[in-house]
């Protein structure tokens, strides 16, 4: 590691060290020269001693002694997802930079307050939706920035993955941390994604299909959208199935498609398609890489605020409207 890149690095300390967590720390500790874990913040030490001895973090169960020390410069949560607004909250009061997985909150009205507290303290505010930084999605909003596409008319998306299977008896599980089904683990991405390339919903009616809960949730989420741009859409989440991720852009001229994690297939009038396989990427490696840049750097987080918000309240109108199986407009 070179003499600048030591003296930039951003020491952080991770709260939480369940599935996801361990995955963040794994993502950066001895690979990244911008962000390095010190210290966890866990409810029981023990069954994360052997982890944290390897990847050297000093483990604490005290959330407020590591807001109070200086040396930790920034904050990252992967917590259970109702904590998620109070303890960005709590970080901002603190001075601390933020990093916090998705959701960033359940509703709009907590996520609307901690991006406050963040504005307001004047530190960073990151939000881990790590799709955003898949090779194929950044692909795909560049054509769509390009304007090679035309107008665009109408996006979709889909994922569908069994990941639910490995956390179905852990608090990711629960109706109260994961509202609409498959929403709020993976599907919240899709949606994410929609939004980075359609801008914020206008109105939406969502349905949500469960047939056995146990021993693994299998249930189905979807949703018609109308953006704020006049923009239709549809996306779709499938639980417990085999990985599978699309996004499509529908312009006048043309269409692009991410598939996965690299692939891109960009379509247009008179030609065949043209497909792009695109280099490997690290992820969850990229967006702390991201949100260290903007705490030591100033540059923007890359994924806005604007967008942040957009998307809670979406997620929060699509766990409306499957409650009240009715539409609901934002």
């Amino acid at each position: 590691m070179s003499a600048v890149a030591e003296s930039t690095i951003i020491e952080a300390a991770i709260v939480g060290l369940g599935r996801h967590g361990r995955k963040l720390v794994g993502a950066v500790q001895g690979r990244s020269d911008r962000l390095r874990f010190a210290g966890a913040i866990v409810r029981q030490p023990g069954p994360a001693a052997a982890f944290a001895r390897e990847h050297g973090l000093t483990l604490s169960t005290d959330f407020a002694a590591a807001l109070a020390d200086p040396a930790v410069r920034a904050i990252v949560l992967a917590t259970p997802h109702s904590q998620h607004a109070g303890q960005v909250i709590a970080a901002a009061a603190a001075g601390k930079p933020v990093f916090c997985e998705k959701p960033l909150a359940l509703t709009l009205a907590e996520a609307s307050r901690a991006v406050e507290a963040c504005r307001k303290a004047g530190v960073v505010l990151g939000v881990g939706t790590d799709k955003r930084f898949w090779p194929s999605m950044q692909a795909l909003r560049r054509v769509v920035a390009s304007g090679e596409l035309g107008e665009i008319l109408h996006v979709e998306a889909h994922n569908s993955n069994e990941v639910s299977r490995d956390f179905a008896e852990s608090w990711r599980g629960a109706p109260d941390e994961s509202p609409g089904g498959g929403m709020t683990g993976t599907g919240i991405h899709a949606l994410d994604a929609l939004i980075s390339v359609a801008g914020p919903v206008r109105s939406l009616h969502a349905q949500l299909l469960a047939r056995a809960q146990r021993p693994e949730p299998r249930d189905t989420v979807s949703v018609v959208f109308e953006f704020a741009s006049g923009i239709s859409g549809t996306m779709a989440t499938v639980r417990a199935t085999p990985f599978y991720w699309r996004v499509h852009v529908f312009g006048a001229h043309g269409s692009a498609e991410a598939l996965g994690r690299d692939q891109l297939v960009v379509r247009r009038s008179g030609a065949q398609p043209v497909a792009h396989t695109l280099g490997p990427l690290d992820a969850l490696r990229a967006e702390l890489d991201a949100f260290a840049d903007a705490v030591a750097d100033g540059v923007p987080y890359p994924i806005p605020v604007s967008d942040m918000l957009a998307t809670v309240a979406a997620f929060e109108a699509i766990v409306r409207s499957i409650e009240s199986r009715a539409p609901v407009t934002l």
